[in-house]
């Protein structure tokens, strides 16, 4: 594919994408489908109240127009529901249902609620039906593959009402009365058609144009894809298109037939990208997805994606950036094409070009972030300048627009199987780009998902290092939304996939998380175990800094259990170890909690001197907010001691130092959120 624009049939499409059209006919459905928002329900017949909410249920085949009719619907009614409209999509392009607890999810992100990651679908149901149940909102579910979807995302209130749209019947959701599309009224039909080639080519040739329509069963999709044909090229007749589609040999839909003439009067090379975007994750296409399927540039592919638009074979996605989503309807069709005009290999390569270009992109998204790095810099100016990013913002809002894409890249990847590689490279640059702009935290549910993709492929191919990293990451963010049992028994098996891969790194971070999940529990004896097999293994090894910290925590569990004994002789280890380092803020944080054992164990006065030597250790720290908190435990010390005069000066120097820290400001907490390192997608030497 040449960097020349691809043309239509050889003629070039002058006016762009045809303008978003205003909806068409339906009025009678519309007629009905309201009605029976009114209509009284098997329940009000009965003499009682509604449980659940009202579900009206578009069905038709793709293509016919069932999603406008609902989105027409919903701006018609939406004015009764003061809460607002939530959508949700249930179907995948290749007919693949989304999965409830996904959806769930979606929904209740929406509502700007907390969705932790990892939670189960009954979780995130229960918590999407009580958020609804004190609200008036209208829900349309797109694409239900069936109705046990659609039941478990019904609110339990009849003040709000779901609009779903299928392919079918919703068997086994009570009181519900599909309203059951078919094709256009001829009037609508015709319109639709004037749309693309203008009144007068139909005026002309009345009957050639009700012909057509005819042909096309007045199905909307099979007239776009017609009336699009036809704005391609002016000089042809309507009557000349009805004879084409009558002489299909072919039986089938004329959805089917109307495509396949499109995709045959395309040039080679705009078939050929044509039939690779059913490749396209999640229908999704943007201009550096084509380019790398089709192996063209940018620029071409961008022009060839507006002229599909044109076409109507492509619809434009609303989005600050050019983004393009392929038709639930034609998704079969080019699939179907693909498989039977491009060997396996050809299709298997275009996939393995997207994934890479996806990765590059992903990289430079990354690295435009770490602007203090010099060779970060030096890398991104040695990447093509059409994967460069301008700013930091430029490439957190291509993630944003691009992250459902992005998603099910990753999982379209390891579900080929026969990618791996592209596979691992390309979810280790997601999880990266994700916590350098969004924050490990406000990432958490989609960094769960990643990394259980990860374990999916270090179990099918037999990768210790890295299934010790995915669990391990799984298990933290378990732990972080009070799973605690679920992150104890994946940590466990960390530990084994760290042994079995021999990686030290892997080893002693799952024991120390072993015994940070028993002291969660309340087993402090146990934790404190795991915490000291965990030291053992870091003095044989000599990391000092990690092993000072691990007496503390050896001492924080035995505090804990109320052997303050042993625990003043770690933190006594701890204190040591940390000056040893030279590391002057973590010694003066292990002092203050010498202090606080001490005072545990009914020794003010030892409390008092070792909160005055760690006053002075947080001092040359530098660290406020330390020294304050000790000069406020210094003053409880000196009360507990009958001097309440020394007391109210500790307490009101620390009221003075906190006051002067925020007069300075404090700095944003993103900052180190997004410098977090808590979800590494640790793997075989792959370039970054």
């Amino acid at each position: 594919m040449t960097d020349q624009a691809v043309d239509t049939d050889g003629v070039r499409l002058s006016g762009g994408a045809v303008a978003e059209s205003h909806f068409l006919g339906r009025t009678r459905e519309l007629k009905e489908l309201r009605a029976d928002i009114e209509r009284a329900g098997l329940d009000t017949i009965s003499g009682r109240k509604a449980p659940r909410a009202r579900v009206l249920l578009i069905a038709g085949r793709p293509g016919s127009g069932r999603t406008a009719l609902a989105e027409q619907l919903v701006r018609q009614v939406a004015d009764r529901y003061p809460d607002g409209v939530l959508r949700a999509r249930l179907g995948e392009p290749d007919g693949t249902p989304v999965p409830v607890e996904r959806a769930a999810r979606e929904l209740l992100t929406a509502l700007d609620l907390p969705a932790p990651p990892g939670a189960a679908e009954d979780d995130l149901t229960e918590a999407l039906c009580v958020a609804l149940a004190e609200r008036r909102m209208l829900l349309l579910l797109d694409d239900a593959a069936g109705a046990e979807q659609v039941d478990a995302l019904l609110p339990d209130t009849p003040d709000c009402l779901v609009v779903a749209v299928s392919g079918g019947p919703l068997t086994g959701i009570a009181d519900v009365r599909p309203c059951t599309l078919g094709g256009l009224d001829t009037k609508s039909a015709l319109e639709l058609l004037t749309r693309y080639t203008g009144s007068v080519r139909i005026t002309v040739d009345p009957r050639a144009a009700e012909n057509l329509v005819e042909v096309c069963q007045a199905h909307p999709a099979a007239l776009t894809l017609a009336g699009g044909w036809l704005a391609a090229r002016p000089q042809a007749a309507v009557s000349d298109l009805a004879k084409r589609l009558h002489a299909e040999t072919d039986e089938g839909a004329p959805l089917g037939r109307v495509f396949r003439l499109v995709h045959d009067h395309l040039p080679a090379t705009g078939a050929r990208l044509l039939r690779l975007l059913s490749l396209a994750p999640a229908g999704l296409v943007d201009p550096h997805t084509a380019s790398a399927l089709a192996g063209c540039s940018v620029s071409a592919a961008r022009t060839t994606l507006d002229d599909f638009v044109a076409l109507g074979l492509l619809r434009a996605v609303d989005s600050p950036l050019p983004q393009y989503e392929v038709p639930g309807c034609l998704y079969p069709l080019l699939r179907s094409l693909a498989e039977a005009q491009d060997r396996p290999a050809e299709l298997q390569l275009a996939r393995a070009r997207m994934l890479e270009r996806t990765v590059r992109l992903l990289q430079s998204c990354r690295a435009i972030t770490e602007t203090d790095n010099p060779e970060a810099r030096e890398k991104v100016q040695g990447m093509p300048r059409s994967l460069r990013f301008p700013s930091p913002r430029a490439a957190a809002d291509w993630l944003t627009i691009r992250r459902p894409a992005l998603l099910a890249a990753a999982r379209l990847a390891v579900a080929d199987g026969e990618l791996d590689t592209l596979a691992r490279r390309l979810m280790s640059q997601l999880v990266r780009a994700m916590v350098a702009h969004f924050g490990t935290h406000a990432a958490a549910a989609d960094l769960y998902g990643i990394h259980r993709l990860v374990l999916d492929v270090a179990e099918r191919r037999s990768l210790p290092r890295e299934k010790a990293a995915a669990l391990l990451n799984l298990a933290d963010l378990d732990a972080r939304t009070g799973r605690t049992g679920e992150a104890l028994a994946r940590y466990r098996a960390a530990l084994d996939a760290g042994r079995e891969a021999n990686d030290p790194y892997a080893t002693g971070r799952a024991m120390e998380s072993v015994g940070g999940a028993h002291q969660e529990l309340g087993d402090y004896d146990r934790a404190a175990d795991w915490f000291g097999r965990a030291l053992v293994q870091r003095l044989a090894r000599d990391e000092r800094e990690d092993a000072a910290r691990l007496y503390g925590r050896i001492a924080t569990a035995h505090t804990y259990a109320g052997r303050y004994g042993e625990a003043l002789r770690n933190w006594r280890a701890a204190v040591a170890g940390h000056r040893k380092n030279g590391d002057v803020a973590a010694q003066a944080r292990a002092l203050s909690e010498l202090a606080r054992v001490q005072e545990y164990a009914g020794r003010p006065a030892e409390s008092l001197r070792t909160c005055q030597e760690a006053v002075e250790w947080a001092r040359r720290a530098e660290d406020v907010r330390l020294q304050a908190a000790l000069q406020l435990r210094l003053a409880d010390t000196l009360e507990h001691l009958g001097d309440s005069a020394a007391a109210r000066l500790h307490r009101g120097a620390a009221e003075r130092m906190l006051g002067e820290e925020l007069q300075e400001g404090h700095d944003s907490d993103s900052a180190t959120e997004h410098g977090s390192d808590a979800c590494e997608i640790r793997s075989a030497p792959i370039e970054d």
